[in-house]
């Protein structure tokens, strides 16, 4: 069974909306906002329609809007990958 982790997130953000100029992807950014870092909410869409073809976990566009934080998209994903 996949686990879904933060360091995925910092992976498909570099992949799809590149390095943030206001802190480093590796730090700890788990309780970062995606604002915070720099990343807009179409960069923020955008992670959630790879994690949907990557991992097969549908984030709605409303969901994403709540899911502030890459802990919190952890938080949201983890559990949906095991049903």
């Amino acid at each position: 069974m996949s686990r879904f982790t933060v360091d995925d997130i910092r992976r498909i953000l570099r992949d799809c909306a590149g390095e943030p100029d206001s802190v480093s992807l590796e730090d700890d950014i788990g309780t970062i906002s995606f604002e915070e870092m720099g990343y807009d909410s179409l960069a923020v869409l955008e992670m959630a329609a790879r994690i949907q073809q990557e991992f097969l976990v549908a984030i709605p566009d409303e969901t994403v809007a709540e899911l502030p934080t890459p802990d919190a998209v952890v938080g949201y994903v983890g559990p949906r990958l095991a049903a």
